[in-house]
């Protein structure tokens, strides 16, 4: 199979193991299905901003040209910090944005994607969030009204448990057995007293979720003994044995590639 496509992030379903998919114009790929064997992808040297659709020469924050990292409300600061969430401030880049997408239900959760890490997602957002980390277990611990006291309840829990997942570690097949639930049950009298503060801070209440939990398996033939990044920066062939997918990375026997890191990148697509 043979096939022009403008790179995103891999569509996910949570079956067991989970289903991936290259989502071209034409069709969608299910990735699934060609596990073990051959696959190219070549870049053409065509970047194209996932916002504005112009050609760019260097793609920023997984997709956008510099000009719309400065512009758009999804590429401010705020999005990897919510906690500075300002919309309340007046000073949202684009406020009919930010009532759609952070002044709605958002989840805070511990995740297992290489050693217990908390994060925070749109409701909508379960479990597909879990997934594009590479958890294979995950767990809500709170809803919360909107993305800026998810930030705070996450800065919190970040004090006791990390807030990054290490890629090297989640690709490497060591990711351990982790019992989520006795996380939870250790960390939630340790953030009970400054909860409070913020709850009474924002004048609202969180809901205390108590499972439960959910757990996925990946589509791995085998995982690499080294982790050998790939790079359409660096090479403008990338190919090799499709050996797994797990997060947004497509393993080879060559090498593992984050596709979402290469979003707007424009490449033939050889399958099979």
């Amino acid at each position: 199979m043979k096939t022009l496509c403008i790179l995103s992030k891999m569509t996910v379903t949570a079956t067991s193991p989970v289903s991936y998919c290259f989502s071209t114009k034409e069709q969608s790929i299910l990735l699934n299905d060609f596990l073990g064997q051959k696959i190219q992808l070549q870049f053409t040297h065509n970047i194209y901003c996932i916002a504005c659709n112009k050609t760019i020469k260097k793609s920023y924050q997984d997709g956008y040209c510099f000009p719309c990292t400065q512009k758009l409300p999804q590429c401010d600061l705020c999005i990897v910090k919510p906690e500075r969430c300002h919309l309340h401030l007046g000073t949202c880049r684009q406020p009919t944005w930010g009532e759609s997408n952070c002044m709605i239900p958002h989840v805070v959760y511990l995740a297992n994607a290489s050693g217990v890490k908390v994060g925070i997602t749109r409701k909508s957002q379960v479990p597909t969030r879990w997934i594009d980390q590479g958890a294979i277990a995950a767990m809500a611990l709170f809803e919360v009204p909107t993305r800026r006291i998810s930030g705070h309840v996450e800065v919190l829990l970040a004090k006791y448990v990390k807030d990054k997942t290490n890629w090297r570690k989640m690709l490497s097949g060591h990711d351990g057995s982790i019992d989520l639930i006795q996380e939870r049950k250790v960390l939630l009298p340790s953030i009970q007293k400054d909860l409070e503060i913020i709850l009474n801070t924002f004048g609202c209440e969180v809901q205390l979720l108590e499972g439960p939990i959910s757990q996925f398996q990946y589509p791995i033939l085998a995982y690499p003994k080294t982790i050998n990044s790939l790079s359409f920066d660096k090479t403008s062939t990338i190919e090799g044995t499709l050996q797994g997918i797990k997060g947004q990375y497509l393993i080879l026997d060559t090498g593992v590639i984050n596709v979402r890191k290469h979003t707007g990148y424009e490449v033939n697509v050889k399958l099979g």
